[in-house]
């Protein structure tokens, strides 16, 4: 589109993206929160009540608020811990976590930003001005990095995220489903523009639940969308987790898999050598291979 758009919207589009992108700032943290008390209103405001009425378990009804505290809890804890930021001064202690595999890492490495030597499984982030220990990505919605210390807390945040999703999907919808069920509505006819009857069909349906209940009908468009892209993203990290790899590390190794018959000298074939089986793995997220206490 650079041909067709000015230099000057180009110039003040790519400046509002580094700003939102390549800055800490808490815009993404503000947006997800407002968000949540979105879904949350509309779900106390009607669905809560609606649901009472049809004789729900009350403490099927509070569970989302549950899932909400387990949430933000997480969502604090991996905002606000350190996720292993490397410096001069505690270098050491990093540099002989993991062993150097020779393709992706390489030891002997200075970073040319902080100019520490950058251990294995390291990356600079250069949102956070600092190399990250086992640096997996920086996310704008926790406003912080994911590293070695944080990783547990960012899964945890996202099974809690991705668990009120879906069951806000499932009780909204349960919800819409009893309305048809109790008022026999497959069962009437509505009459078109030219007066002709005709069955009660899926579409009709749809609109006749949109307009006599838009914000609900609304809200669980949202949190299906909202379900389905929070489990292919919770799998995709569930995946990297029990085979211990990093986002960093996944994207990254397309790079190394060489194409010839035979492994070239300058393009060696890359293999994950972290992997130390499942349990294993799970126990290195759970405890990192340096302990939070020992980094400082």
């Amino acid at each position: 589109l650079a041909c067709v758009i000015p230099a000057q919207v180009q110039g003040a589009t790519q400046r509002l993206l580094c700003g939102l992108f390549c800055t800490r700032n808490y815009l993404f943290v503000v947006l997800h929160l407002i968000l949540e008390v979105m879904v949350y209103g509309e779900y106390t405001w009607e669905v809560f009540g609606y649901c009472k009425e049809l004789e729900y378990s009350t403490s099927l009804l509070l569970l989302p608020y549950l899932l909400l505290t387990m949430n933000m809890v997480f969502f604090i804890l991996c905002s606000k811990t350190n996720p292993g930021i490397i410096t001069k001064s505690n270098q050491v202690l990093f540099l002989h976590a993991y062993a150097y595999d020779g393709v992706m890492f390489e030891s002997g490495i200075e970073c040319s930003t902080c100019k520490v030597r950058k251990p294995a499984r390291a990356k600079h982030c250069s949102v956070c001005s600092g190399c990250v220990h086992r640096f997996d990505h920086h996310c704008v919605w926790v406003n912080n990095c994911i590293g070695a210390f944080n990783t547990r807390y960012f899964l945890l945040y996202l099974l809690s995220l991705t668990s009120m999703a879906v069951f806000m999907a499932i009780l909204t919808a349960s919800f819409l489903v009893q309305v048809v069920t109790l008022s026999n509505m497959m069962l009437g006819y509505y009459a078109d523009d030219q007066g002709q009857e005709h069955p009660v069909d899926f579409f009709f349906l749809i609109q006749y639940l949109f307009l006599t209940f838009p914000r609900i009908v609304f809200m669980l468009g949202f949190v299906i969308i909202l379900s389905i892209i929070l489990v292919s993203y919770f799998c995709f990290m569930l995946y990297l987790a029990l085979t211990n790899q990093t986002s960093n590390e996944w994207f990254k190794s397309g790079r190394y898999k060489c194409s010839c018959l035979h492994h070239c000298s300058r393009h060696r074939g890359y293999k994950n050598i972290y992997s130390r089986g499942i349990w294993g793995n799970i126990a290195e997220i759970v405890r990192p291979v340096i302990h939070a206490e020992k980094k400082m």
